[in-house]
């Protein structure tokens, strides 16, 4: 009982009790020798040894409660709170920013009233290529540039295909744009073998190059600053007729020149031009009734330009040293 009642921890008397009523202990060797003694002799020893038993079983128990109560009072002081004190907020993740440059470029757009399309990335040559007026030996539609998954299907390169599809589904009037994951076998510091693009498509009477030249305007000011400016130059893509393509001027330096902007004091941001007639057809529109304009722009470029991000690689990387930039 006085090696009970001097534990004073839990593993102290764990110890007291295997050393009185462990396997090896003295009481548990007596009570398994009763049977050696003299019959008259083991009801005395047998009662008295299990009456020791119990009451040392009774003691440990006892003391346990005593020391579990005891430590519990002495880690709340231990650990005691002051629920005063602001709480520890719990690290958050955030949208890395290729997402956050597609919400902020849909945004812009849903704005002027445009609707948000999505489309398949397993695509079919016919409206990857076909539809958008590509003739059959363009250089696109090589196994070079393109991943092809068997002779006529492929994987998307451009979200092209959605306009096609939103077409053959719907009459005029079209204002859509098609973000999403496009393919294409190109890999370096500006490439990418997937990539994100934002097309866009506007299908309507009377639309105009200076619909499409208004409506870039509106994006770049909302996407680079107010004080940006926008030109078009002569460009050639197999679905639109005229093409351009698009530059902004400089942020950094504000058209004047600088490293960003090669010394031109332009950045291209994308490509666009008014539909073909040719596409039109093959989605039953009448040329002579409705015409359009399209346009089409990488999303990592965008981002890159407005960041100052120099390797289109870093996106994908997960170096949090860089992602926890933005």
């Amino acid at each position: 009982m006085a090696a009970v009642e001097s534990a004073v921890s839990l593993a102290a008397l764990e110890e007291a009790r295997v050393r009185l009523l462990g396997r090896r202990a003295e009481l548990t060797q007596l009570l398994r020798s009763i049977p050696q003694l003299a019959v008259e002799e083991r009801p005395a020893v047998g009662r008295f040894g299990n009456l020791i038993k119990r009451d040392l079983e009774k003691a440990l128990e006892e003391r346990q409660v005593s020391l579990e109560a005891e430590e519990l009072v002495g880690s709340l002081e231990r650990d005691a709170v002051d629920v005063s004190l602001p709480g520890v907020s719990m690290p958050l993740g955030h949208l890395h920013l290729i997402t956050s440059t597609l919400r902020e470029i849909e945004d812009i757009f849903v704005s002027m009233g445009y609707e948000v399309a999505e489309g398949r990335e397993i695509e079919t040559d016919y409206y990857n290529f076909g539809a958008l007026n590509h003739p059959a030996d363009h250089p696109a539609r090589s196994l070079h540039d393109t991943f092809f998954v068997r002779d006529d299907i492929l994987l998307r390169t451009h979200t092209s295909p959605v306009q096609v599809r939103t077409m053959e589904r719907r009459r005029p009037p079209v204002y859509i744009i098609a973000p999403g994951k496009a393919y294409r076998r190109d890999s370096d510091a500006t490439h990418t073998p997937m990539f994100h693009q934002v097309e866009g498509l506007v299908v309507d009477r009377d639309i105009t190059l200076a619909d499409l030249k208004g409506t870039l305007e509106v994006f770049a000011r909302a996407m680079f600053g107010a004080d940006r400016r926008i030109r078009l130059r002569p460009h050639f893509f197999p679905f639109t007729e005229p093409s351009v393509e698009v530059d902004v001027s400089c942020m950094i330096c504000d058209g004047v020149g600088c490293r960003l902007c090669k010394r031109s004091g332009w950045l291209e941001i994308l490509g666009a031009g008014m539909v073909d007639p040719n596409v039109f057809g093959f989605v039953g529109y009448d040329p002579e009734e409705f015409t359009g304009f399209a346009f089409g722009m990488g999303i990592e470029r965008i981002a890159m330009l407005k960041h100052g991000v120099t390797d289109l690689r870093l996106f994908y990387e997960n170096d949090l040293r860089f992602v926890r930039q933005f």
